[in-house]
């Protein structure tokens, strides 16, 4: 935190699927199909950060705009960071 700056941040819970579209900066994302595309919500063609809550054990593939193959740790932080010059997500592991 910055002292004197107040950050909040949303949360939300999504099921993992082909395709998720969060809504929010924290999603806790439940269930173990493969996430192959992440929609970029925030829009404006802007880069962003998503904070990822395992709460099953999903995984990710490159088929789609996710650069790396990952695998979620239930109750370990993902934290992916979209790049607009890519158009792609990068997970943090």
């Amino acid at each position: 935190m910055f002292q004197g700056l107040t950050t909040k941040l949303s949360e939300s819970v999504v099921a993992s699927a082909a395709t998720i579209s969060p809504k929010t900066d924290i999603i806790h994302v439940t269930g173990t199909t493969p996430i192959v595309n992440i929609n970029a919500t925030f829009g404006g063609g802007f880069s962003g950060i998503l904070f990822i809550v395992p709460v099953g054990a999903f995984t990710t593939t490159t088929a789609g705009n996710i650069n790396n193959v990952s695998t979620g740790i239930v109750g370990q932080l993902m934290i992916m960071v979209y790049s607009k010059t890519n158009k792609k997500w990068y997970p943090s592991y």
